[in-house]
């Protein structure tokens, strides 16, 4: 079995890390023209498909457009859209140049974009028109903003003869991680990463030809974008792209409507579909999660209420997947309680310096190479030696070679001479019935005697009474359900928690308070 995943790993690469990788070609050209790439819905549910051939000639129209405006390789393009038509054919006419997509999530206001087009050095944005606004003349680059003008200019134009060839070690992204613990930094993602985007398709997410495959992830950060866009288009699958805001009752409805039957979805998207209770009327084959791990209650209620179990995935921007209770009958087993599965084929893992750990020497699908200008933090990455890149998450492995997460290795509390992980204590916090969200940290202990003490912050249900007594009550459940050393001395009620716009929770804000 080992030799036959190993063969697919060796075929994946040769496909996408070749010295003549045509970006375009490998994402679009190959594909059968009357296949859907993409089904586009609408807040209202309506929703309308794109070919492959369409996808084609309009990005081959665009290219020639951005040609004219000075785009040419190398070239960093930054693109700030929601899920709509035009965002892929953007995409694919950026990667047709042998440009580079920065993308820029539409919850940003001007300063993070402004960070992120300095970061970048990119010369022109395409965006949309409720877009516009956030680019003031004090962001100093070119606009290009999608419309009934621009599309009467791409229609005009002739296609381009043909794409540029930039190998496999060749820019096609730069992509900003999401500043959980301080300032973004940039990562550039080469073609050959395709490869890995490809193989967690196939063995972690199963998406197969008869799915009707959804990630619900959006494409300004690096699971939306790796799996909800060049993943599903570098093996020819299908993926839904609904533009509009986050809803539980809209994410069911738009499972039913469309018969989703492979999911993929932040914790966050979980733990609120499960304030809804049991979801009838869908019949999904695979669900999955990724970017924070999922808390035990959420696990135990997806079996009932969704029919099928959820599997936590583990990655970072700079990995994509590499940690998976993988669904792919080659490789799935039963789940372990707070494990997050075992390392995907074409990655070794292990624990080096109490953080998780990926083996460079033996990772062929590994492609993250350092951060963009910024040698000093790269370096902190890696070992001296080079052979490991340390992902700065806590963790351990048990006998069996499942993997766990603690914590970020900074987010890690010490209190009274133990390690203790917030994730374990959120994990006891949320199953109380007047909680619905919930983040723990540790601060300096005002009386100097334990080192640190927990301080969770959390949220209360819609009508719920926040007060000495709901405190006490969770503490008390800490106590009895996890361990007494590490229960919160403080609890501190807030409206919201401080989320990146990709849902991962700011601690070091939390910190600060």
């Amino acid at each position: 079995m080992t030799t036959s995943l190993n063969e697919t790993v060796d075929a994946l690469l040769d496909t996408y890390d070749r010295a003549d990788a045509v970006v375009a070609d490998l994402l679009c050209d190959r594909h059968d023209a009357d296949a859907v790439a993409f089904t586009f819905v609408a807040a209202d549910l309506s929703a309308h498909d794109m070919t492959y051939g369409e996808l084609a000639d309009t990005s081959r129209r665009l290219a020639t457009v951005l040609a004219a405006r000075g785009v040419t390789r190398g070239d960093r393009v930054a693109v700030l859209m929601g899920r709509r038509r035009e965002l892929v054919t953007t995409l694919l006419a950026i990667w047709r140049l042998g440009a580079v997509h920065v993308p820029l999530f539409t919850a940003f206001a001007t300063g993070a974009i402004r960070t992120r087009l300095d970061g970048a050095g990119a010369g022109i944005v395409v965006t949309e028109p409720s877009q516009r606004a956030k680019l003031d003349s004090s962001v100093g680059v070119d606009v290009l903003e999608v419309g009934a003008e621009l599309d009467r200019l791409v229609e005009s134009s002739p296609p381009l003869a043909s794409s540029a060839a930039v190998g496999g070690d060749g820019p096609m992204v730069m992509l900003f991680t999401s500043g959980t613990t301080g300032s973004p930094k940039g990562v550039l993602v080469p073609t050959r990463a395709l490869a890995a985007f490809h193989s967690y398709m196939h063995f972690g997410l199963d998406v197969t030809e008869d799915d009707v495959f959804w990630n619900a992830a959006d494409p300004g950060w690096a699971y939306g974008l790796y799996y909800g866009v060049l993943g599903p288009l570098a093996c020819g699958r299908r993926n839904l792209l609904l533009d509009a805001g986050f809803t539980p009752e809209s994410t069911i409805a738009t499972i039913k409507r469309f018969g989703v039957t492979n999911f993929a979805g932040a914790p966050t998207i979980y733990r609120a579909l499960s304030k809804c209770g049991r979801i009838d009327g869908i019949s999904l084959r695979r669900a999955s999660s990724a970017g924070e791990p999922l808390t035990p209650d959420v696990v135990d209620w997806a079996a009932g209420a969704l029919g099928v179990e959820v599997r936590d995935h583990y990655g970072q921007t700079e990995l994509g997947m590499v940690i998976s209770n993988a669904w792919n009958d080659a490789m799935a087993e039963p789940l372990r309680p707070g494990s997050m599965g075992k390392p995907l084929p074409g990655y070794q893992a292990g624990i080096v310096d109490g953080q998780i750990a990926v083996d460079v020497s033996h990772s062929p699908l590994l492609w993250f190479a350092g951060y963009h200008d910024a040698p000093e933090r790269t370096a902190e990455r890696f070992t001296a030696d080079g052979r490991w890149y340390r992902t700065a998450d806590t963790g351990r492995v048990d006998d069996d070679g499942f993997f766990y997460f603690t914590a970020r290795d900074d987010d890690v509390i010490l209190a009274a001479g133990y390690r203790i992980g917030p994730t374990d204590v959120e994990s006891v916090i949320i199953t109380h019935p007047s909680v619905v969200d919930v983040a723990v940290v540790g601060n300096p202990d005002p009386e100097g005697v334990r080192g640190e003490i927990i301080e969770a912050f959390v949220v209360p249900a819609e009508g719920v009474q926040a007060g000495d007594e709901l405190a006490a009550q969770i503490r008390q459940l800490v106590r009895d359900d996890y361990s007494a050393h590490a229960y919160p001395r403080s609890v501190r009620f807030v409206d919201a928690l401080p989320r990146t716009p990709s849902g991962k929770i700011q601690r070091f804000l939390l910190r600060q308070r």
